[in-house]
């Protein structure tokens, strides 16, 4: 059964998102509400992007997942409707979307139309547009009656990773740092094993230090468990994370250890991945 999932940059101190869940329930007491995430920080669309590209599609086709990043309501900014592989997605016409969808064209999009038609009763984008607009898809509706048709929503570049052929290397960025301190790069399973084919060796470099490795697991590194505690916290490594992308770790950092701070890899760092023959 469909869901209605919520993602926001507003915290949990403050009453918004018992708001909004509450209006959810009024409209539809038997609506099925998941939390993503409210600890986005504060208008940072791209962190949003990345957690909600990679949470979506473990959910039912067919949820409505509305993202209240960047949000509060102007009347010269659009809010905007995907609808794109089975799912839809409500949020403002910030570019959010476009960052999820990259690489993904959606089937339609829409302008929020509904309830945005008088600028002094909206008080609250996610109360007052985002939820109807939400419970009105949940329930069955159609995107046509509650918008319109848009052709130019705003678009913010991804940062994709490339091969300088010169080099035998490719440039890639840190594009999003996890809750373990663990440094997610934008370097792709697909891209790297398509460059790597011709070479015998490889090393990941940044900062002044080297990996010369990648494993499919963060524990892959341990050969013998009853020796585990001897890799906590001193050395770095890469691995393909659950969604295929390279990620720089430090094996159960304490959050003071990790990649981010150990290694000093911050979001839009630049990593660089050679390629040598033997």
């Amino acid at each position: 059964m469909p869901v209605i999932t919520l993602t926001s940059d507003y915290g949990l101190t403050d009453h918004r998102v018992a708001s909004i869940k509450g209006r959810i329930l009024s409209l539809d007491i038997e609506a099925k509400v998941v939390d993503v995430t409210h600890n986005i920080k504060p208008y940072d669309i791209k962190q949003a992007a990345y957690i909600v590209r990679n949470a979506y599609h473990y959910f039912p086709k067919g949820s409505v997942h509305i993202i209240f990043v960047d949000s509060f309501y102007h009347k010269d900014r659009k809010l905007i409707l995907y609808q794109a592989d089975g799912h839809y997605f409500i949020a403002a016409d910030n570019g959010i979307l476009g960052l999820i969808f990259y690489d993904i064209v959606p089937e339609k999009i829409f302008e929020i139309t509904v309830n945005n038609r008088f600028d002094d009763e909206v008080k609250f984008t996610g109360t007052d547009i985002f939820v109807p607009a939400a419970v009105h898809l949940h329930k069955g509706g159609l995107p046509e009656v509650i918008g319109r048709p848009y052709k130019e929503p705003k678009e913010v570049s991804a940062m994709r990773p490339v091969y300088n052929e010169t080099g035998k290397m490719i440039i890639g960025k840190v594009i999003y740092i996890d809750n373990f301190d663990n440094a997610v790069t934008n370097i792709s399973r697909n891209f790297f094993e398509k460059i790597k084919i011709p070479f015998s060796r490889f090393c990941i470099k940044s900062r002044g230090y080297k990996i010369t490795e990648i494993y499919n697991h963060y524990t892959e590194m341990i050969s013998d468990w009853s020796e585990e505690k001897k890799y906590q916290g001193n050395k770095a490594y890469g691995i393909f994370n659950d969604e295929n992308l390279i990620e720089i770790a430090i094996y159960k950092s304490d959050g003071n250890s990790g990649a981010n701070n150990l290694l000093g890899l911050h979001i839009e760092e630049t990593v660089y991945i050679e390629f040598y023959n033997d």
